[in-house]
């Protein structure tokens, strides 16, 4: 509770006195017939208060003491027969360290009455139709009382980009979670290494991460998993999982729990028979040290682009010198004419919290010519380098539809990057030493 009333209170404090910020969380969203998909809160909302249920609005008023209020559904001992708990206002001001809870349905009436002469309203502007629709009411409302001298708010400001910047700066509460949440994938991924069989199609394996992540307490997958074998691996988003995995092959994993808010994002990369070739080795390694190299760039004070440039100029080297890239080039002109993209065309890393690709700007907003923001300690990103390569002439034969990608979770430290995933089996040794001895 302390913790999100000190996060209200460093929000408020951002606002002009008098404000009104307003944050709905999401809504329930139907599947099909009368089934709905598994709800899940707004980010920024649970952010401020950690409220859990749907049709809920919290409201912060700025000022030298700035109050807080939630609107949220009543008690109903009906619906609770047929959906389970609900709090209620009464119960829901205690719990989350609200000053005010009222039933959602009173909403429209008190925002009329707190906009009333308040300089400014703030919303998530442009991101909740509903939300602006209704926030258009309010103003008509209080509009409508100029002739008895009511003023309505002369600013209309943005919500998001305030709650991003702060949600960015993980505190030693949030950072306790992702590392939990880095342990559990981690452990998921081992399990898949050690059930994986020449033969088994790619989804009996995502169920021995989703078995792996529930059974330790995480709520769901922070987003859907990718269980790629073969040639899948060159397909960045593959979510299908449907195909058979062949000895020889390698299988890309990448997949990630959900705890309690927070998610992680791992990938791991491996053979589907337990030992590498001499082809996949390389290309492993490849990725390995490129990961190495862009891991060690992390620390206060040094450029986010900074990651991916160092990964980059080891990936583009190992190119040359594997042959993926067949012009008699440097490596400072392959860099230039980016020679690499057939084979990486990603970015290296994402910053990585409530929601697994998390807010934040990549620039420093600051600076006119925008370069790339510095990090700070508290931030989280991944690190994750890949190779992709496609059968394709002129590429040698031994490295076709192999695609491998290697990605941890790095928190930000004074000392440097202290990765939250460090439990998932990394280096060759490691994985197949896992694999032969299961």
């Amino acid at each position: 509770m302390s913790d999100w009333f000190a996060r209200r209170a460093r929000l408020a404090a951002q606002l002009p006195a008098g404000a009104v910020a307003v944050l709905a969380t999401a809504p329930e969203r139907r599947r099909n017939g009368d089934s709905d998909y598994p709800y899940r809160h707004d980010s920024s909302f649970y952010y401020l208060c950690g409220f859990p249920e749907p049709e809920a609005v919290l409201v912060i008023v700025a000022g030298q003491r700035p109050r807080s209020l939630l609107f949220c559904r009543e008690k109903n001992a009906e619906r609770e027969i047929w959906d389970g708990f609900r709090y209620g206002p009464e119960a829901a001001q205690t719990a989350f360290g609200v000053d005010e809870a009222y039933p959602i349905d009173d909403l429209d009436v008190h925002l009329a009455e707190l906009l009333a002469d308040a300089p400014a309203l703030y919303l998530p502007l442009a991101r909740d139709a509903a939300l602006d629709a209704r926030a258009r009411g309010w103003l008509d409302s209080v509009r409508a009382q100029a002739r008895k001298g009511v003023q309505a708010p002369a600013v209309l400001g943005d919500l998001t980009p305030l709650v991003e910047e702060m949600r960015l700066i993980k505190d030693a509460g949030e950072l306790a979670t992702m590392e939990q949440a880095g342990r559990i994938s981690a452990q998921a991924h081992a399990r898949a290494m050690r059930a994986v069989r020449p033969g088994m199609p790619e989804y009996a394996l995502e169920a021995e991460l989703l078995y792996e992540f529930r059974r330790h307490g995480a709520q769901a997958p922070a987003y859907p998993s990718i269980v790629a074998g073969g040639a899948n691996a060159c397909v960045l988003h593959y979510v299908a999982n449907n195909a058979l995995l062949r000895d020889g092959d390698l299988v890309l994993i990448d997949a990630g729990c959900e705890l309690d808010g927070y998610a992680s994002d791992i990938t791991r990369t491996f053979p589907v028979n337990g030992r590498f070739s001499p082809a996949q080795r390389d290309l492993y390694e490849l990725v390995l040290a490129a990961q190495a190299a862009a891991i060690a760039t992390i620390a206060p004070g040094r450029r986010v682009a900074e990651v991916h440039e160092a990964a980059l100029r080891v990936l583009t080297q190992g190119m040359l010198d594997l042959g993926l890239i067949t012009h008699l080039v440097s490596l400072e002109q392959a860099l230039e004419q980016r020679l690499y993209l057939p084979f990486y065309m990603h970015g290296t890393s994402h910053w990585l919290g409530m929601d697994v690709h998390d807010c934040g700007n990549y620039k420093d907003v600051h600076h006119s010519e925008r370069p790339s923001r510095l990090l700070e300690t508290g931030m989280v990103l991944t690190v994750e380098p890949g190779i992709y390569v496609r059968a394709a002439e002129g590429v040698p034969r031994e490295f076709w539809n192999t695609g491998i990608r290697i990605e941890d979770d790095a928190a930000v430290t004074a000392h440097g990057a202290r990765l939250l995933s460090a439990g998932a089996p990394k280096t060759v040794r490691e994985i197949e030493d896992l694999m032969q001895h299961d």
